[in-house]
């Protein structure tokens, strides 16, 4: 997996957000967008396309999306 196709992935979450706004360093949480609707298609995303389960407390833990990356990665 790497870090620039997760981050396409993960701005395709958003419907309002503008993709070019999400970079690897953008503090996910503070996104005027971002809710727990997102936070559940994050989860779907990791487990359709990655494999991968996390929950969402380990969405808590996270501060930047690539900080999502690397928990996703690490999996």
């Amino acid at each position: 997996m790497k870090l620039d196709e997760f981050i396409e992935n993960f701005a395709e979450q958003f419907d309002d957000t503008d993709p070019s706004e999400i970079t690897a360093s953008t503090v996910f949480h503070d996104l005027e967008e971002w809710g727990s609707l997102i936070g559940m298609g994050v989860i779907a995303l990791a487990k359709t396309q990655y494999g991968k389960t996390i929950t969402g407390a380990d969405i808590k833990s996270c501060v930047t999306v690539e900080d999502l990356f690397n928990l996703i990665n690490n999996k």
